[in-house]
């Protein structure tokens, strides 16, 4: 193994009944740990009872349905566990600094139980990923086009280069579809209610994306702080963003395409 590692590295992943750190709760967890000499030990995976129900969406993509967890132990009951299979390791994952780690933070202090992330370092491959593979246009022009981008960040070298890199995308993978709707469709952001992605699918209802409301329902917010809505109003927002708050404060929500 290439990697030199001070102590060892717990890699741990979190299936939840939604998005919300503050509000969800862990109905799965599975660990594994990476040794200083290489090894790994055998993975523990746990499915969690939430004490409340998960939401669709998250159903549907974990496969896992209130009946299943309703005999399962609770975050409580295997919290002294996991906390002696953490100490003295360090933390990792895939996009654990944005997600995993600030829900279990959340299900700890919950519960009263002391954790710091502070404590460990944290190795993220998603933060590699992204440093390593930049997201740009140079990026994909080189790795679509086996060429280096001339006059970047020139209007017309950045246009000729974008459709260089759509004709050679639909070269290279055949599921891509071809026809100009479908494009679009595979395109967008599935869990984006408005252009901005500053609402999200949640489930069939609508949800806050971003800030201390991140994960709050539409239809909550528009009862419980309609002044939130009518500062998204006022301020810079897009226009569809602005309609949608718009008409949730006349008692109207978004209705998710079945398509």
């Amino acid at each position: 193994m290439k990697l030199q590692l001070d102590r060892p590295i717990v890699f741990f992943d979190l299936e939840t009944t939604g998005l919300n750190p503050t509000e969800d709760r862990i109905i799965e967890i599975s660990c594994v740990k990476l040794m200083p000499d290489g090894s790994l030990d055998e993975p523990r995976t746990k499915r969690l009872n939430p004490g409340k129900p998960i939401s669709a969406e998250s159903s549907r993509i974990t496969g896992i349905t209130d009946e299943m967890l309703k005999d399962c132990p609770t975050f409580l009951q295997i919290s002294k566990g996991l906390l002696d299979y953490l100490a003295g390791c360090d933390l990792g994952g895939f996009n654990i600094a944005r997600f995993d780690l600030p829900m279990l933070t959340e299900e700890f202090k919950r519960i009263g139980k002391a954790f710091d992330p502070a404590a460990f370092q944290i190795v993220d491959a998603q933060r590699i990923y992204h440093k390593k593979e930049p997201r740009t246009l140079e990026a994909a022009y080189r790795f679509y086009c086996g060429k280096t981008l001339e006059g970047a960040h020139s209007a017309e070298a950045d246009v000729l280069a974008t459709v260089a890199v759509l004709l050679a995308q639909s070269e290279r993978y055949d599921d891509l579809p071809v026809k100009t709707a479908d494009i679009a469709q595979f395109c967008r952001d599935e869990r984006f209610v408005d252009s901005a992605g500053r609402f999200h699918w949640q489930g069939e209802e609508a949800s806050i994306a971003f800030g201390k409301k991140n994960g709050t329902l539409l239809r909550t917010l528009a009862v419980t702080d309609p002044g939130f809505l009518s500062w998204m109003i006022s301020n810079d927002f897009p226009e569809d963003t602005k309609k949608i708050c718009k008409e949730a404060l006349k008692g109207r929500f978004p209705v998710k395409p079945t398509v």
